[in-house]
Order: C-alpha cells, then structure tokens, then sequence
C-alpha cells in the first residue's frame, strides 16, 4: 500500500470571500479520511486591496507588499487550524498553497495567482506545494479547473453520470462518466461574482444573502437575452474564465431586486449552457461553493435542469472547505508525480502533473 499523507489544503477564491483551510488523509489515490477545517473571512479594507490590482499585468511595489501580506495571512490560517486540531507542524507532511488569483490569461499563457511559497514553508515550518496552475498553462492548458481530480476520488460510490457544480464567482462543472473516467471540466460562466458586485455596488451588503434581493426580483429577459448573447457559450471546452470575464452593462437600468434576479437567472442559464455541451446528461448534480446557500440559485438550477440538484452535504462531503482539501490532495498528487490535470479538463495535450516545491527549511 502506498504511504499515506496528512496534507492541509489553501484556498482563497475568486469571491474574495476569504481563506478555507482543511487537513485530509490520502495516499494520492484516494481520500482515506478527511480532517479539522477553518474558514476566515478577509476584512473589508483587505478585500479592497485585491480588488485594486484585479487584472493586473506587471508587478509593482504595492502589489509585492500585498503578497506578502496575503502570505502571512495564509500562514496565520495554518498556525490556526493546527492548534484546533491538536497537531503540531512535524504532524503535516505537506501544504497545498494555491495563493490568491489576481489575473488569469490562459490566452496568453500565463496564470497570476499572489503567494510566496518559501516564504510560507519558513512561517509554517512545512514543505509546501504552490503555483499549481502554472505548468498546466505552460503546457498549452486552461490552468482550470483542478478540483475535479479531488471529485473523482471523492465519488466512487455516488451514481453516475454524474455533475459537480462549483458554485464560487465563477461557476465550473466536473462530469464524471463513470467511476474510472478521467474527468470533463470546464467553466461555465459567473456564479456569485457579478451578483456579489451588483449587491455591493448598491450598498446592499457584500453578497445576496440567502438569495433575499434575487428571490424579491423579476428577471429582465431581454437583459438576460443580452447576457447571453456571448461567443464563449458555445465554444467547445475545456475552456476557462476570468473573474471578470462578463460585462453587467444589460443590467445596468434595472433595480436592484430585478437586477439581481437576472444575474442569478443568468448563473442558472449559462450553467445550463454548459451542461448541454456534455456527451451525456448528469443524472444529478452535486452542488459546492458559497453558491449552493443561495436559493435563488438551487431552485432556478433544479427547476432549469430537471434532475435532482443538491448540496454536495447529501454525499457526505463539506463544501464550505471542498477546494481547499482538493489542493491539499493536489499537493500529495504533485510530490507523487501524478497528473493533476488532464485533456478533458483544462484541454493540456496528455495528464499533467504541476505545482512548485518550497521546502521548510
């Protein structure tokens, strides 16, 4: 049997939400148990700082002093989660870093994500696993999405074909045809991103909160019409978006209630657009990300797709923390020499593994 690790997996998303950290148990293959998570939130004024240098092209002094910073906070993060697990730095073989995504031009062949991974390695005193995304698109691929190697070990005994649903700010499926299938994967368009953007520009709070503002609207349907008319619905994929691929100018007039419930319709659409592109339909569809508490979201999906759509927790699995153990499993798949991305997920020509190592010390 193959040695077993206990990795714990960084994620900050697109949303901007925060940090989620998880520790999992794996041999690379297969998930043997899952551990202790913690999820903090960025403080307003931090969260505006990255959104300051989103789609930057060149470094500059400011944005190396967020790096750091979003380094140290990150490593904070794991000082955390070992002293609510009762663990110690010499009790984690391995750290998966996947840093703070900042541009993503898989077009021009780069990907930007912030952090330091020595400098993490020495706050933490673990070896760590970062820029996981970077040889992938070097080689030709989206560099996204990665988490599907993680579902694909996750859903062995889940009933197949099978969709996970990434509901984050942008929105990505997994399908997974059977259980020894390599995966498909793919973007599907924004998630909570512009819906999140529209309720803060309206000083509304930062997010929909239990779809309160999308559920209270009425969706514009030649705004939506408008929304959709974009080339990217119908590419082939695998394909991949930035944060800020899709431009909100058709909502522009409309309320904020009605504005919101277009946006949500629009995540629903294009999720369905994508859904369509598939060989076979899902006989169900597991949902993950902050996306999945929003009912406007859940009851468009169920009603749109017409097969069951539920929280990835009816399988068993925490989606508050799923990508973050998913780069901890990356992390174990990089050191191994396994592929962590594939053909039929980020379109790289052969199974690719990626991912810097930064020793502890």
């Amino acid at each position: 049997m193959a040695r077993t690790m206990i990795a714990l997996g960084l994620m900050s998303g697109t949303s901007f939400d925060g940090i989620d950290a998880a520790l999992i148990e794996t041999d690379g293959e297969t998930v043997l148990s899952t551990g202790a998570s913690l999820a903090r939130p960025y403080d307003e004024p931090f969260r505006a700082r990255l959104r300051a240098v989103l789609r930057a092209e060149t470094r500059t002094a400011a944005i190396d002093t967020l790096e750091r910073d979003i380094t140290d906070r990150h490593a904070d993060v794991v000082v955390a989660l070992l002293e609510q697990a009762g663990l110690s730095a010499g009790d984690v073989d391995i750290v998966g870093f996947h840093g703070q995504t900042i541009n993503h031009r898989p077009d021009l062949g780069w990907t930007w994500q912030l952090g330091l991974g020595g400098r993490l390695a020495k706050r933490v005193g673990i070896d760590v696993v970062y820029d996981l995304r970077g040889a992938d698109v070097a080689a030709g691929g989206q560099g996204a999405p990665l988490a599907p190697v993680y579902h694909r070990a996750l859903a062995g005994a889940q009933v197949m074909p099978l969709v996970v649903l990434n509901l984050g700010g942008v929105a990505n499926i997994t399908f997974l045809e059977n259980a020894d299938a390599d995966p498909f994967a793919f973007d599907t368009g924004p998630a909570s991103a512009l819906l999140d953007d529209w309720v803060a520009g309206h000083g509304a709070g930062a997010f929909d909160e239990d779809g309160r503002i999308s559920g209270a609207g009425k969706v514009d349907r030649s705004a939506l019409a408008a929304l959709l008319d974009h080339p990217y619905f119908a590419q082939p994929y695998p394909k991949s978006l930035d944060r800020d691929a899709f431009d909100p100018a058709p909502v522009k007039g409309l309320g904020l209630a009605d504005g919101a419930a277009t946006l949500a319709a629009f995540t629903v659409e294009s999720v369905a657009c994508g859904i369509e592109l598939l060989p076979k339909p899902p006989v169900k569809v597991l949902v993950t990300g902050g996306g999945r508490r929003n009912p406007t979201f859940m009851s468009g999906l169920g009603l749109r797709l017409g097969v069951p759509v539920e929280p990835v927790e009816k399988a068993g699995w925490d989606g508050d923390v799923l990508e973050a153990q998913a780069f901890a499993f990356m992390a174990v798949r990089s050191r191994l020499g396994l592929p962590i991305s594939f053909p039929g997920t980020t379109g790289v020509a052969r199974p690719l593994t990626g991912g810097r190592f930064a020793p502890k010390s």
